[in-house]
């Protein structure tokens, strides 16, 4: 079984920063289990989107258009943690966060692709 557990959300002004953290942990999650990462959000009355996902070497990322230049996503495997350094906030960032992890190498970009999933964590911009 492998746990997620996100941070690291808040409420924060239009143009401000957010690091969100997951740290990971389980039998399964280990640095032999070789699992792709990736951040999610969903806003009330929509359905879950990609944001961001990083391959299990950390040397591959993925962006949606709508965070790219904005948004960073990193991990530490010794650490067992992935993070999403948020820039540039804007309101329409305002959604959970979700981080999952798969053992998939592509599609990352899709919900289905994931095994994992963390409970998430609210951020929310002001305008």
């Amino acid at each position: 079984q492998v746990q997620l557990v996100e941070s690291g959300g808040g409420l924060v002004q239009a143009g401000g920063s957010l690091r969100l953290s997951c740290a990971t942990s389980g039998r399964t999650f280990s640095r032999y289990s070789r699992y792709a990462m990736g951040w999610f959000r969903q806003a009330p009355g929509k359905e879950r989107e990609f944001v961001a996902a990083i391959s299990w070497s950390g040397g591959i990322t993925y962006y949606a258009d709508s965070v790219k230049g904005r948004f960073t996503i990193s991990r530490d495997n010794a650490k067992n943690t992935v993070s999403l350094q948020m820039n540039s906030l804007k309101p329409e960032d305002t959604a959970v966060y979700y981080c999952a992890a798969t053992k998939g190498e592509s599609y990352l970009y899709t919900v289905s692709q994931y095994d994992y999933w963390g409970q998430g964590t609210q951020v929310t911009v002001s305008s």
